[in-house]
C-alpha cells in the first residue's frame, strides 16, 4: 500500500482544489509520488475545483432544521452557479446535512463538512462554498419556528423566528409573513441614523417641490417618513403591515408577545 499521511492528501487537496477521496485514490494510483499523483488528477480533469473558485456564485439552495430537542434552529445556505447544480439531488441532500448538523451542534459543524463541499465541486464542477449560517438556541420560554419557501426542488427563501410569550403557530405566521415582507430590521432603532437624514432630506426637498407650504413639511414629512419604516419589502419587521391582514401591522399581530430575533437567507439576496 501506498506511504502516505493524512497531511499529504491536504496538501494535495490544497495544490489542486481537488476533492479529498480524489486525492486519496491520486496518491494510491502513484505510489505516494506527490508530483505523479498531482498529474493523474490534471489528465482526468479531477484537478480543476481552485480554477472555479472566482465564479460567481449566486444561485444555490436554502435548508433549515430544528434540533431533536427543539431548543435550537439553524438556517443554512449553499452557494452554487447555476440553479441546475443547486436543485440536484446531492447538492440538496447536503444542504439539508448541514442544517441539521448545526440545530444540532452548532456553528462551527459546518466547516467540519468543508471536504463534502469539496468532493461537490469537484463531482457538479462548479464553484459550490458554503453560504450563511445562521443558529438560534432558545432562551428558556422561548419558542422558535422556522420557514422555508421551496421553488423548483430547492429552498430559496429561508427564515428563522424566536418568540417570547407567543406560540409557536403565531411565530410561524410571523415566519410566512418575512419571506413575503422581507424587512431589514426589527424595530426601527435599528436603522442607521444617517439613512434616516438623508431620506429625511430627500422627502423634504421633495414635500417642498411639490408646493407645501413650509408650516405644513414637518408634519407631511414624518408621515412620508412613518410610511418609508413600513415599506415593503425591506422595512421595519414590527411596523410592515401584516401580509394576511394589511389593515393590522405586525406589531399589532403580535398581541402580548414579542419577537426576540429573526433571520432571513435568500438565494440571489
Amino acid at each position: 500500500m501506498a506511504d502516505f499521511t493524512a497531511k499529504d492528501v491536504q496538501r494535495l487537496r490544497q495544490a489542486t482544489g481537488a476533492g479529498m477521496m480524489d486525492a486519496k485514490r491520486a496518491l494510491v494510483e502513484n505510489d505516494g509520488d506527490f508530483d505523479a499523483a498531482a498529474k493523474w488528477l490534471r489528465d482526468r480533469g479531477l484537478g480543476k475545483a481552485a480554477e472555479r473558485s472566482d465564479r460567481e456564485n449566486t444561485e444555490g439552495a436554502i435548508a433549515v432544521a430544528t434540533s431533536p430537542d427543539g431548543t435550537a434552529a439553524a438556517l443554512v445556505q449553499l452557494k452554487s452557479e447555476t440553479d441546475f447544480v443547486a436543485k440536484s439531488p446531492q447538492f440538496v441532500a447536503l444542504v439539508e446535512e448541514l442544517a441539521q448538523l448545526v440545530a444540532t451542534k452548532g456553528e462551527e459543524a459546518a466547516a467540519a463538512k468543508q471536504d463534502a463541499v469539496d468532493d461537490l465541486k469537484v463531482s457538479l464542477k462548479e464553484n459550490i462554498a458554503l453560504g450563511e449560517v445562521v443558529r438560534f438556541a432558545a432562551s428558556p420560554g422561548n419558542v422558535l419556528d422556522t420557514y422555508l419557501h421551496v421553488q423548483n426542488g430547492r429552498g430559496v427563501n429561508g427564515i428563522l423566528i424566536e418568540l417570547a410569550a407567543g406560540t409557536r403557530e403565531l411565530a410561524h405566521d410571523i415566519a410566512v409573513h418575512i419571506a413575503f415582507g422581507k424587512p431589514s430590521v426589527l424595530t426601527r432603532d435599528e436603522v442607521p441614523a444617517a439613512e434616516v437624514d438623508a431620506e429625511r432630506e430627500a422627502l423634504t426637498t421633495q414635500t417642498r417641490n411639490e408646493g407645501k407650504p413650509d408650516a405644513a413639511l414637518p408634519k407631511i414629512v414624518e408621515g412620508k417618513l412613518n410610511g418609508w419604516f413600513k415599506r415593503v419589502p425591506g422595512g421595519v419587521l414590527l411596523e410592515q403591515p401584516y401580509a394576511k391582514d394589511d389593515k393590522q401591522s405586525v406589531q399589532q399581530v403580535l398581541g402580548g408577545a414579542t419577537i426576540v430575533r429573526f433571520a432571513q437567507v435568500l438565494v440571489g439576496g
